[in-house]
């Protein structure tokens, strides 16, 4: 049985205003990201690929063109309707982790449920719980962010992703600030998840970050670059 895509943009474009000056980010791009996928974004500085990101995780909406996630038409959406529809189906993952440095690492896990009318108090912190199990982070539940090392931090920033049980994770540059070793740790958190049914989106400039994804692409200037061919499902120059 065939099944909708997660994501679908069409002819998306996106054009900053700078005084009089439009300038182009986005010039037409068209994509669909199945369920399941793990799918890594690449391309360098001004290429497009971080505006591309805002659009899929609802932060911010094309000029023109159309996008889908999971079958919603998000231009037909108010700002009330996208911030839940945000809240309900995208988790995400940032290069700063982006947690609260006087709540501990279970606070900050729930705070997405806090804005989940349909989950008791007492189902916050069950739930919270069990996604700080999922990336192995139980016993340091209730450290504050500074008691934890950029590995722990960003691995309690991946339970929070998790804990409205979303369809997408986006993940922008989420090994930005880890060393080697712990980048592998993280990475292997993000496979583990997809191969447990979660569509992964990344942003990442690294190539051997990329390569943990099932499906690479490039932007640049404001497109995916189709002088890359695809090889097994991994970009390789052309």
């Amino acid at each position: 049985m065939s099944t909708s895509p997660i994501i679908s943009v069409k002819d998306l474009v996106k054009t900053y205003k700078m005084g009089e000056v439009e300038v182009p980010a986005l010039q037409g791009v068209s994509l669909e990201v199945e369920t399941g996928e793990f799918l890594a974004i690449m391309g360098a500085s001004g290429g497009g690929k971080s505006t591309f990101m805002n659009i899929l995780g609802c932060l911010d909406v094309p000029t023109s063109g159309k996008y889908y996630l999971d079958g919603v038409d998000i231009s037909s959406l108010d700002k009330d309707e996208l911030a839940r529809l945000r809240n309900r189906k995208i988790g995400f993952v940032f290069q700063s982790f982006n947690l609260l440095s006087r709540t501990s690492a279970l606070e900050n896990v729930e705070l997405p449920l806090l804005y989940n009318p349909k989950v008791n108090s007492r189902e916050v912190r069950e739930r919270s719980m069990e996604a700080l199990q999922s990336v192995g982070l139980a016993d340091r539940a209730h450290h504050m962010p500074n008691q934890l090392s950029g590995g722990q931090q960003q691995r309690v920033a991946i339970a929070r992703s998790l804990v409205n049980e979303p369809k997408v994770i986006m993940a922008d540059e989420p090994t930005g600030n880890l060393d080697t070793h712990t980048s592998v740790e993280v990475m292997e958190i993000f496979q583990k998840l997809n191969e447990n049914g979660i569509t992964v989106v990344l942003v990442t400039h690294e190539h051997d970050i990329a390569q943990y994804a099932k499906q690479n692409i490039v932007f640049k200037d404001g497109l995916i670059d189709n002088h890359y061919a695809v090889e097994n499902r991994k970009i390789t120059f052309a």
